[in-house]
């Protein structure tokens, strides 16, 4: 079973303390860091993405929700906080959970078993190769190994293949839970690339073929850091 790698971050350290025990005691996560604000923790996933964050939202600097809404692809998200009215903006943010503090750890492993189904889902997407998306009133079959990268449009996405591009209703983001993750990652708000696709990079743009695509400035340590640790 595939640990899911998390982050702690609370500037309370007792706060800190109680969720390290309740992670350590489900068994199923890899704790990577601890955090005590929002700054630090965009620090650290610059240099190092996971899968899930623990975060508070009343913090020094930038609140919980700040941070999210900064992020154009943020990992999943549990969070934690004394303070309900922040309810609905976890649910605009398509959070996975959110726990109001002191939190029993019956509840915490209510949102921890939440996070490992939705991981095992999405993990387990990656053992089929193919996908099929409406186009033109019909059903195309769109195989992971074909395609390029995928552009987002508002309320479209154009997948790029060797061959072909094809256009379906979706969001970017909808069609990314789609995808097997270890094949593919987000570089811009605006498209996702297949890894193995990219050819060479140069300053903010990708080659994959004849095709370039850009690398966003938030991303640009994420990207970097996937394709150089993936070629080893």
């Amino acid at each position: 079973m595939a640990l899911i790698s998390c982050i702690i971050t609370d500037d309370e350290p007792f706060a800190r303390k109680g969720l390290e025990g309740y992670v350590n005691k489900a068994g199923f996560f890899d704790l990577k860091a601890q955090c005590e604000d929002a700054m630090e923790l965009g620090a650290l996933l610059a240099q190092e993405p996971v899968d899930l964050l623990f975060l508070d939202i009343q913090m020094p600097h930038l609140t919980g929700v700040e941070f999210i809404r900064s992020l154009p692809n943020p990992p999943k998200v549990i969070f934690t906080t004394a303070f309900k009215e922040y309810a609905t903006d976890g649910f605009d943010l398509d959070v996975l959970d959110y726990l109001l503090k002191p939190i029993p750890f019956e509840r915490f492993m209510k949102a921890a078993f939440k996070a490992k189904d939705y991981f095992d889902l999405r993990n387990n997407a990656g053992t089929v190769d193919y996908l099929f998306v409406k186009c033109n009133g019909k059903l195309e079959k769109i195989i992971f190994d074909d395609v390029l990268f995928i552009k987002g449009m508002e309320n479209y996405v154009e997948i790029y293949t060797p061959a072909r591009k094809i256009i379906t209703h979706s969001t970017l983001r909808a069609f990314a839970e789609k995808l097997p993750s270890r094949k593919f990652m987000q570089t811009h708000k605006s498209y996702i690339v297949a890894n193995n696709k990219v050819t060479s990079i140069e300053g903010n743009m990708l080659n994959i073929g004849t095709f370039e695509v850009p690398i966003s400035r938030q991303l640009k340590d994420q990207v970097m850091h996937a394709l150089i640790n993936q070629s080893r």
